[in-house]
Parts: C-alpha cells; structure tokens; sequence
C-alpha cells in the first residue's frame, strides 16, 4: 500500500510542479508586459486602456484575494 501512495504522490507532485511552471511562465510574461507599460505609448493611452488594465486588475485581485484569503476568501 505504500507503494500506491508514493506513486500517487508521485504524480501529484508532478502535476503540480507542471501546474507551477505554467504559472511562473504567465507571471514573467505578465510582468515583462507592465515594465513595457502595457505595450501603449504614454500619449496614446485612453479610456480603453484604462479600462483594460482594470480588467487585468480585477481578475489578479480575484487570485490573490483566493490565495491569500483575503476579500471575499478572508475566513
């Protein structure tokens, strides 16, 4: 039985360490994006970038409020 579990274990870890790579990869990328300000250009930005940006917000804010438990996840 013990065997079992390793292996399950095994592939858990796998999975989540896939799971991470993925995640690390998207916040390299993400933050690459806000050092280039968002691939605007200081005198073009416009509502629409405004409001672009406060839609990246809220969906970040929604995973950290998760992780951290805070917002609507605080206990």
């Amino acid at each position: 039985m013990n065997t079992r579990r390793t292996t399950d274990n095994s592939k858990a870890l796998n999975a989540f360490l896939a799971a991470k790579i993925e995640i690390d990869a998207m916040l390299e990328r993400l933050k690459a994006l806000s050092d280039d300000h968002f691939d605007t250009q200081p005198d073009d930005i416009n509502w629409g970038d405004v409001g672009t940006l406060n839609h990246y917000s809220s969906l970040l804010r929604q995973i950290t409020d998760s992780a951290f438990s805070e917002g609507e996840h605080a206990a």
